[in-house]
């Protein structure tokens, strides 16, 4: 019985479609609005610093309310919020402090159903007897799927309605998965008959890092991802969007980039669904955390034409797909159940740790040394960052 996985599978795509839009909308709207690339930043800031904190303290609270509704009030909570943005600005009362404000609870709120339905995918792919190899890839190739059309798709809708509409449409992106999670069979048997329920909150939390800690591949993977996701935050939500303003004049450019990677990530998680199981995974690993940052962040600094750059970024997408399912994999066999939203949320919220500095490190660097310098300044750091597969101890296990 495939239907709830499936079902599970289309409301992510929703939430991440919903994201995405925001993600392009709220950049735009502060570059049109105040036309600083400071305030951009701080922006970017204000929509990741909420995202470590509901990572880090929210997981625990999914385990204990269960991941079927969690999902459904997370979803329902981000969509009202984000709803109240555009209509708060037609009727002149969103100052530029409010729309922090707001953006703040936005991610606060939307990131529990996130891994509320990472948490689902388990059991849902074993009723409908999905290896979880193939479920993992499936997952995350929907995710990719959905950022893939979420990022040209806010380009477009930007020129055509303006970003007012945009956030419209964004929130009621959060509401109809939030319906969809609804109609789905609850996978879990609630806290009260889980090993471990009944622990206390704080004691829940501590239980989440603590595994992560004793995890020593899985807590070096988390490191990488702290400071891949800096950088990732930095270039998204302000270097691309002062890159299509100022060099290519067109927004479209913003999510044409945004959209490439997307879609060559979602290439790259079909090829490796169909080989990942014949290819070396501490290699393929390094490789293609390597190559899905380093070349796409290098071509804009070297000022290569539009077309080529849209080319590199598939390519780096097309490596990119490989990541996530190996780590997937890795989470659902060594993470128990009753652990797994708070573990999931602990991993989270360490890798998303430095995400709110990589907005403000990207558009100070811009201002005090301009948008090529802040370039290569990141791509450096790309390298650096893949270097651990190829060096690290205890990525012996991943072979």
């Amino acid at each position: 019985m495939r239907r709830p996985f499936i079902i599970l599978l289309a409301a992510n795509a929703l939430s991440v479609t919903g994201t995405m839009l925001c993600v392009l909308a709220v950049p735009w709207f502060v570059l049109e609005t105040t036309g600083s690339a400071a305030l951009t930043g701080l922006a970017a800031f204000a929509t990741t610093l909420p995202v470590v904190v509901a990572a880090a303290f929210g997981g625990t609270l999914v385990d204990r309310l269960g991941f079927h509704r969690a999902s459904m009030a997370s979803d329902l909570m981000s969509g009202l919020v984000v709803l109240a943005v555009p209509l708060l600005a037609q009727g002149s009362g969103l100052s530029y402090p409010l729309l922090l404000a707001l953006l703040f609870l936005r991610w606060l709120t939307a990131t529990p159903g996130e891994t509320a339905r990472k948490a689902m995918l388990p059991e849902l792919a074993a009723l409908g007897r999905v290896p979880i190899e193939r479920a993992a890839a499936a997952y995350d190739g929907v995710y990719r799927g959905a950022a893939m059309v979420g990022a040209p798709l806010a380009g477009v809708l930007i020129v055509w309605l303006g970003t007012h509409a945009l956030l419209v449409v964004d929130g009621v992106t959060f509401l109809l998965s939030a319906a969809l999670v609804g109609t789905l069979p609850r996978p879990d048997p609630g806290d009260a008959a889980r090993p471990g329920g009944g622990d206390g909150y704080l004691r829940g939390l501590r239980t989440g890092f603590a595994f992560l800690w004793r995890d020593r591949l899985q807590l070096s993977a988390t490191g990488m991802l702290v400071v891949v996701n800096m950088l990732d935050t930095g270039v998204t939500q302000v270097l691309l969007a002062l890159y299509a303003r100022d060099v290519a004049g067109d927004p479209r450019a913003f999510g044409l980039l945004a959209g490439s990677v997307a879609a060559g990530a979602l290439a790259g998680t079909v090829a490796y669904a169909a080989a990942g199981g014949r290819l070396p995974r501490r290699l393929t690993y390094g490789v293609a955390f390597l190559l899905a940052g380093v070349p796409r962040v290098l071509v804009l600094a070297l000022d290569v034409p539009l077309p080529v750059a849209v080319g590199v970024a598939l390519a780096s997408g097309f490596a990119a797909g490989a990541i996530n399912p190996i780590l997937g994999v890795l989470q659902y066999d060594r993470i128990p159940q009753v652990l797994r939203a708070r573990v999931i949320g602990a991993m989270a919220a360490a890798a998303y740790a430095a995400m709110p500095v990589g907005g403000l490190l990207a558009g100070a660097l811009t201002e005090l040394a301009g948008l090529r310098a802040a370039l290569l300044a990141f791509t450096c750091v790309y390298v650096l960052v893949s270097l651990p597969p190829f060096v690290g101890r205890a990525w012996r296990e991943l072979g």
